[in-house]
């Protein structure tokens, strides 16, 4: 199998479509998507629509939650809180239907997906270092994991040859042979924060055990003037230029 992993979409319909552009020129068995499709961005229904139409497996995140009722906008700050109300107004019945039933956690036969952790994952936790990855680590019943949530692209595992030291790497293709767990965050299609301002995304080859994270431009212009239009802080535009 060779799946096609993306992260906090972010209502981002430009990045998303240079993403499936890139993902044309691959053989692709099946879309996986680790939360977070929608908030901050101005085209929340047309990013869902996508999703749906490429039978992608998606698990919720945080904004997808708020969006929904399921998690209370005053822990957001004023953007993302901005954010989730125009989503919300925007948003078919049957839209927020299917965001509300998107699971937490969702496992294929080769892999776990979630937005934040595998234990407690409806409190939507960052894991951004090896202690905070540990409990999900040990959680983990599949060979390794896809995350989002914090927007920066990091594989954090134990290696075979030191199997009770948990590392880390952020080098764009991991072997996952050389690994007993891992868990890889994808990074973000819709608003990245390593300060790389191109869409994230990953694809896992089962055949060859070899994670790849990889990154492709898109029309950032055209996704910030979307944002302003739409009446959303303009932070939310400015930002998509900075990879922040």
């Amino acid at each position: 199998m060779r799946y096609a992993i993306l992260g906090d979409i972010h209502s981002n319909l430009a990045a998303l479509e240079s993403v499936l552009e890139a993902l044309e020129d691959e053989v692709i068995d099946q879309i996986l998507q680790v939360g977070d499709v929608v908030g901050y961005g101005a085209a929340p229904a047309e990013v869902i629509a996508e999703m749906r139409e490429r039978d992608a497996i998606v698990v919720k995140g945080n904004h997808d939650a708020a969006c929904v009722g399921e998690l209370d906008t005053r822990l957001f700050n004023a953007n993302a809180k901005a954010a989730v109300d125009y989503t919300r107004e925007r948003l078919s019945r049957e839209d927020l239907r299917w965001l509300a039933d998107l699971p937490l956690v969702q496992a294929t036969d080769h892999c776990v997906l979630a937005h934040g952790t595998l234990p407690d994952p409806d409190r939507f936790e960052y894991i951004q270092s090896t202690s905070e990855a540990d409990p999900s680590l040990d959680a983990l019943d599949r060979p390794v994991a896809f995350l989002g949530h914090t927007h920066v692209p990091v594989t954090i595992m134990r290696l075979i040859e030191s199997p009770d030291r948990t590392s880390y790497t952020i080098d764009h293709a991991v072997n996952l042979e050389e690994t007993t767990v891992a868990l890889v965050n994808v990074g973000s299609v819709g608003q990245p924060r390593d300060e790389d301002c191109r869409a994230a995304f990953a694809i896992y080859d089962t055949a060859t055990q070899r994670v790849e994270l990889r990154r492709v431009d898109y029309d950032i212009e055209r996704e910030a003037d979307r944002i302003v239009r739409a009446g959303l802080p303009k932070m939310l535009a400015d930002r998509l230029f900075l990879g922040i």
